[in-house]
């Protein structure tokens, strides 16, 4: 275990005892979100995406070095292990070295070498590959065995060249050197199965390119393409690069008998290493590929997540369509249904008038101040009737909200338990204006995989991807807090420490004995043990308490930290409910933070944190980002001209560019060249889902239904 923590510190450049201890707390059962939160004392205030990192390696590490236990035992038990095999074992740094070293040892399946060896042609294959001068056909005779199959010279050279590549085959450092130059240096080529037939994938139909040179996303749409029919792939090193190689490795080039040994590593090398080590690569490329959208998924996700809520108005939420009309509902400040109905704004004008008549009668009625507009099919009609009615609604406002899982989760047996009283249509258009409201507690009953803001997440390892975005689900969550009083089981079961057992749970205790009034009241819940009350308690809001701190995100275990550091300040809780502790950060400056901490009992991280709670009780870090573009007005493709300065929203950041909403049905894309004036590898070097930016049309393709856009020049105010 020493091993596993020093290498963990080296590679994320933390110090060791920070490792040990974070590697402690998670064997004892404690989440990522309360570990970075409450115990940053003990790893040196790492972030939950470094802690995430570390926890990943560190089950690949596990895994690692129990496979070399595994490997060792079992190499010791055909009694074959040397102390030198051992070392090499354990100092392998990945399980492809491992089961290099493995190879030979393992058990095979009926191979051209294992059938030479049952001939008895094993001594001489080791007395040809000792490589000493000898005559490899002289050697030969004495092994004709006519009983054994081994008729002639030839037959019994034939089986030794077979072993000897089998050898050569198994030997670990020349598959690591080829597997390192294979890396380096070999070129991906790509062919159209038929080029006559044309397909999403044309543009691959005659590529190649470097493995070094070759993006993520270039690996993931080949593969997809392959997958489909409509590719051959291949991976090789130019010319004879792989055969020198394995022959400068096999061979003892002062020996007049290598000649022997030489074809046998080249046979080795076509028939045996190249194809292995090719898919080897193919594999290596693909985990690299698909941790990269992985990474960008889960980069993109984290700020969707975090969108600005648009709190404490009554919202409408529209999900449009042809055939089945426009899906109507209406929800109060807190996401309770008001009124819902059904439109048809695009079967004709008489149609469209009577859809504005009835929606400003319901606006009116309901007060409504914002319309949230799901982007999907039927959208553009909908806005621009949504424009025409709110030219005599002037105070209303309406958003373009990304409707992406909103049909996935009005289809699920949650929408049905949140809603049995109404269809799956109109439970969209609900979920749709609570996204609006707040964005979190809605998305969080999606699987995060439908959102859309991914890209070839289809081709991913499905259980790495579910467990990344789980880990940014529950990350946003317990960063905001939850209101204990009015989350939803969904949203109960991402804070740490609470599953979906115990999530239950607290939702039946409170419709049996009304709002929580304490935190403590939690304990009380079924199944809910002191350790889940640790590790949930912090990330809980109960508003309804006479405990300030309640409200907070201060750590119940943290009150009494909390209660020293007002008195030492000469404050009371009384002025944490009202807002008076403009000076309190000035005050323990002027106390000085160490000692302060000190006297609190606290290390000066959880004194900065518990600072900021209270000087900002119920605090959403979400208020502090831009707030999301409300429209009153439309636009269409057919007006938009080059030169053209607009404000948008990120949608969507990938390998090659960001999508961006305009205001225009279809988003803008812009280039990962048109992102800044300086060169980037990635867009989300410079922007995240969410962001608002100011962006120049670059290029209008009507047809194709593409526009180009740029941040280059394009000045922020």
């Amino acid at each position: 275990m020493e091993r596993i923590v020093e290498a963990l510190a080296l590679e994320l450049k933390q110090k060791t005892e920070y490792v040990q201890n974070v590697v402690n707390l998670l064997d004892e059962g404690n989440t990522i979100p309360f570990i970075a939160r409450y115990r940053k004392e003990l790893h040196g205030s790492m972030d939950d995406t470094t802690l995430r990192t570390l926890e990943t390696r560190l089950n690949y590490l596990r895994n690692l070095q129990e496979r070399k236990e595994e490997v060792i035992k079992s190499i010791d038990g055909q009694e074959k292990l040397t102390e030198e095999l051992q070392e090499a074992i354990l100092a392998a740094k990945t399980l492809a070295e491992v089961e290099d070293l493995y190879r030979p040892y393992k058990q095979k399946r009926r191979t051209r070498a294992t059938v030479a060896k049952e001939k008895g042609l094993e001594p001489l294959a080791l007395a040809i590959f000792a490589q000493d001068g000898q005559d490899p056909a002289k050697l030969a005779e004495d092994y004709i065995d006519p009983e054994k199959g081994v008729e002639t010279v030839e037959d019994a050279l034939q089986g030794a060249s077979d072993i000897i590549a089998e050898i050569i085959s198994d030997d670990a450092d020349i598959r690591k050197a080829l597997r390192q130059k294979m890396e380096r240096f070999a070129v991906v080529s790509v062919q159209a199965t038929d080029p006559e037939t044309d397909s999403v994938y044309r543009l691959y139909y005659s590529f190649s390119a470097p493995v070094p040179r070759l993006q993520n996303h270039q690996i993931l749409a080949i593969n997809r393409g392959e997958r489909e029919g409509f590719l051959k792939v291949s991976a090789a090193l130019p010319g004879v690069e792989g055969q020198a190689l394995v022959c400068r490795m096999a061979l003892k080039p002062t020996a007049w008998v290598s000649a022997f040994v030489k074809a046998a590593a080249e046979d080795a090398y076509e028939r045996l290493i190249a194809p292995s080590v090719e898919r080897e690569l193919r594999s290596t490329l693909t985990d690299r590929a698909g941790e990269s959208a992985i990474a960008n998924f889960a980069l993109n996700l984290k700020p969707l997540l975090m969108q600005p809520p648009v709190k404490g108005f009554v919202t409408m939420g529209l999900d449009p369509g042809y055939r089945n009309g426009c899906k109507v509902a209406v929800v109060d400040s807190t996401g309770r249904v008001l009124d819902t109905t059904v439109v048809y704004p695009t079967f004709s004008e008489r149609k469209k008038d009577e859809a504005i008549e009835h929606l400003s009668r319901m606006i009116r009625k309901h007060g409504v101040k914002h319309i949230a507009i799901g982007n999907g099919t039927a959208s553009r009609e909908t806005e621009a009737m949504t424009v025409e009615m709110l030219r005599s609604l002037p105070s209303v406002s309406y958003m373009i909200v990304n409707e992406a899982g909103a049909s996935v989760y009005s289809a699920s047996k949650l929408a049905a338990e949140e809603f049995p009283d109404y269809d799956v249509n109109l439970r969209s258009a609900v979920s749709i204006a609570r996204r609006l409201q707040d964005p979190l507690a809605e998305l969080v009953k999606i699987d995060p995989k439908a959102i859309g803001v991914g890209q070839y997440q289809h081709d991913c390892p499905q259980k790495r991807l579910d467990e990344a975005l789980g880990g940014v689900v529950e990350d946003c969550v317990n960063a905001v807090g939850v209101d204990i009083n009015t989350a939803s089981m969904s949203l109960l079961q991402q804070v740490s420490g609470l599953n979906s057992t115990t999530a239950k749970n607290v939702v039946a205790y409170r419709e049996e004995n009304g709002a929580f009034t304490s935190r403590s009241q939690l304990k009380k819940v079924p199944k809910l043990g002191p350790k889940a009350y640790q590790q949930c308690a912090g990330f809980l809001r109960v508003p309804e308490s006479k405990e300030i701190l309640d409200n907070t995100g201060v750590h119940p275990e943290a009150y009494g930290a909390a209660e020293t550091l007002l008195t030492l300040c000469g404050y009371t809780k009384t002025d944490v409910a009202n807002g008076n502790l403009s000076e309190l950060q000035a005050r323990v400056d002027s106390l000085g933070a160490e000692e302060t901490a000190n006297r609190c009992g606290v290390g000066v991280p959880t004194l900065e944190d518990v600072v900021k709670e209270l000087m900002k009780p119920g605090r959403d870090p979400r208020d502090d980002l831009p707030a999301p573009i409300l429209r009153t007005d439309v636009l269409e493709m057919k007006d938009l001209k080059v030169g053209m300065v607009l404000s948008g929203t990120v949608r969507n950041v990938i390998d090659f560019g960001v999508f961006v909403d305009i205001g225009v049905h279809q988003d803008g894309l812009v280039h990962i060249s048109q992102v800044c004036n300086r060169k980037i590898r990635h867009p989300s070097e410079v922007l995240k889902v969410g962001d608002v930016v100011k962006v120049a049309v670059l290029e209008v393709d009507e047809k194709r239904k593409r526009i180009g856009l740029t941040i280059k020049g394009v000045p922020k105010e």
